[in-house]
């Protein structure tokens, strides 16, 4: 019963000091801020339920929000054929520090640049954790990171929010 007491807080302090960047990340990563909520709920939900695997992995955070984009990806397959894509409006995706325009740019890139993005910048995993967390080799993270920064960095210039 001491071993599971441990384990309770642990994750609750896990949970505590990741739960928002998971939901950044998440977002991020493009999915839609609606659900956002709900899948990274549901991924906590299935750290906990396996914490003795998930605390031991390269980066617990990224496994949350690898899972929670794997929950999002399963409802819209489970949905798609009912409903139509959601409205992407500006206004629906959650503040980033105040930068809603750099989350509206992010989300317009490749799914693989906004996960990288998100992984890197986001959860502030290095290189070779980012590369395990999506299963890629830590080249094609650069790589990936690189053409994201660029495009990034156009697009904010473009609309004039970049100095």
């Amino acid at each position: 019963m001491r071993q599971q007491a441990v384990s309770f807080e642990e994750f609750g302090a896990f949970y505590a000091s990741h739960k928002d960047r998971c939901l950044r990340a998440t977002v991020a990563s493009g999915v839609d801020p609606g659900r956002a909520e709900d899948a990274v709920s549901e991924a906590f939900a299935r750290a906990w339920a396996q914490w003795r695997t998930v605390r031991n992995a390269r980066s617990p955070a990224a496994w949350v929000v690898r899972t929670a984009i794997n929950a999002d990806i399963s409802w819209w397959r489970k949905r798609r054929r009912e409903v139509g894509p959601p409205e992407d409006t500006p206004d629906a995706h959650p503040d980033l520090d105040g930068r809603r325009d750099l989350i509206t740019a992010v989300r317009r890139l490749p799914k693989r640049q906004r996960e990288v993005v998100a992984l890197r910048y986001i959860l502030d995993l290095d290189t070779v954790t980012t590369s395990v967390a999506l299963d890629i080799s830590p080249g094609t993270v650069s790589a990936h990171l690189h053409l994201a920064l660029a495009t990034l960095r156009a697009d904010l210039a473009t609309e004039g929010t970049l100095s």
